[in-house]
């Protein structure tokens, strides 16, 4: 910043920053002291709404490099070739907790993506996980509802939590995979990333298929144990955002290796699983994990608020060459992250350095509203128009999706190996000893908390539905915390 005097908000040098101006030596403060007014109304409007989920966060800039050819899948241009960069953000967070939380706590970690592309930005909002607790959206206000405060007690309740997991078996493989040792990650560069949803990309042809993202750490797996979180998040409750902050101020820029499974869009009426359900994966002995790109941070943010708090990610901002799937999350995650952004932030969100495309330029007829900074100065502002303002190109971003049927309030499809607790099994045996005994003493210190019996019996019969030998060890652990 320029040195100089400091000055109001309007520009005007201030004489005097440290006493407010009064009615004589020692009289009552006057309303003409406009500088204490200005300072005191800014202070009291300095927060915006924090996130409902996702609020406690931290972020960092860096580069997304190609290193394989996948112009035979997508027409993406920042995809177009190997060795070709582009600039991105990215935006860790914890989903549960408040703004002031703890970093070091048993929760999925938000992998929230920004690729700022000659195309427009496309944003990559995921998790630390594969899979979610829910296949539906419609689900998503009553999950988050349990994971927050109780309207009566003011704090989080295992009643809740559990009543509603035990009611909504197809959170068994999340759960599953949150209470093992993945579920309190080390620092946000030990982890890995996942789009979780279910993508289109289309080629040059017209050619559809379906992916999943992946980001592998490079810096390797590093977890933190339930007592060491505990510790932790006493001792720093800022170990997460701390951690990246200064990795990168000493040249350590955290990085990933990007990969893709790719599903030709023929396969997916067929396949064993619903390749659409948030709460599946795609084994990859089906779908190996190609390698597309490297991702590293570089480069902190220099205002927290600025660049993190007022970040804002859609799962709707996509390029040329990649879409939506039918996948019932995201169908309700393209409306609702959107929606978010211009109530928290303001209609303009998307006009804020970090938000703005940086390889482009945003070319709208959307005009006016909150802090609206004139930018489009006299330009007509609709389309079509004969001034030469911009016109649509006639070629969506992503291919159509045949569909076929009544409306109505349907399940999501059931394909052949489907049910709700196959995978969590799955995920179960493939545990060492160890680390099933982490996990169930993981979950069974929670269960052990709820009040009711029928919500914890119905809970285990879950994990017993995934497995036997899961289901027998929680119910031995749970009835003997609970005497």
């Amino acid at each position: 910043m320029t040195q100089g005097p400091l000055t109001t908000e309007a520009g005007a040098p201030v004489a005097d920053n440290q006493n407010s101006e009064t009615a004589g030596v020692g009289g009552p403060v006057l309303v003409q002291d406009q500088l204490l007014l200005e300072k005191l109304a800014h202070f009291n409007r300095e927060r915006i709404p924090e996130r409902v989920v996702h609020a406690r966060g931290a972020g960092a800039y860096g580069t997304f490099t190609v290193t394989a050819d996948v112009t035979p899948y997508t027409r993406a241009a920042f995809l177009s070739e190997a060795g070709k960069e582009t600039e991105v953000f990215l935006r860790f967070s914890t989903v549960a907790g408040n703004l002031g939380a703890a970093d070091a706590v048993r929760d999925p970690r938000g992998f929230a993506l920004k690729f700022y592309t000659e195309e427009g930005n496309y944003d990559l909002v995921g998790n630390n996980t594969p899979v979610f607790f829910i296949r539906d959206a419609i689900k998503f206000p009553d999950f988050i509802h349990t994971q927050k405060r109780d309207p009566y007690t003011g704090s989080t309740e295992a009643d809740n939590v559990w009543d509603f997991w035990g009611l909504s078996p197809e959170s068994t493989h999340q759960v599953t995979w949150l209470f093992g040792d993945r579920g309190i990650p080390a620092s946000y560069r030990h982890m890995d990333g996942f789009g979780s949803h279910t993508y289109q990309w289309n080629n040059e042809a017209g050619e559809v298929f379906w992916v999943k993202y992946h980001f592998k750490t490079d810096q390797g797996i590093k977890n933190l144990t339930q007592a060491e979180a505990d510790r932790i998040a006493g001792a720093d409750p800022d170990s997460h955002q701390r951690d990246l902050r200064e990795a990168i101020e000493r040249g350590e820029f955290p990085s990933w290796t990007v990969g893709v499974q790719i599903m030709p869009a023929a396969d997916a009426a067929t396949y064993r699983f619903n390749p659409f359900d948030l709460t599946k994966v795609w084994p990859h002995a089906d779908y190996p994990v190609v390698e597309i790109g490297k991702l590293e941070l570089n480069r902190n943010p220099q205002n927290i608020f600025a660049e993190v708090e007022q970040s804002v990610f859609s799962p709707a901002h996509f390029v040329p060459g990649i879409g939506p799937s039918p996948d019932k999350m995201l169908q309700g995650r393209l409306f609702a992250y959107g929606d978010a952004h211009r109530y928290r932030v303001g209609i303009n969100a998307d006009h804020l350095p970090v938000n703005r495309p940086h390889a482009t330029e945003a070319r709208t007829n959307s005009r006016d509203g909150f802090l609206y900074d004139g930018r489009h100065g006299g330009a007509k502002n609709y389309e079509p128009n004969s001034f030469g303002g911009p016109r649509q190109t006639g070629r969506a971003l992503w291919q159509p999706v045949s569909v076929a049927g009544a409306t109505g309030d349907h399940p999501t499809p059931v394909h052949a190996e489907d049910d709700d607790f196959v995978q969590a099994g799955n995920l179960y045996r493939l545990m060492a000893e160890d680390e099933k005994e982490r996990l169930v003493a993981n979950l069974a210190g929670f269960i052990a908390k709820v009040s009711k019996d029928e919500i914890a019996e119905r809970a285990i019969g879950n994990f017993g539905r995934a497995d036997a030998d899961f289901g027998k060890r929680l119910e031995a652990a749970v009835r003997e915390l609970r005497g």
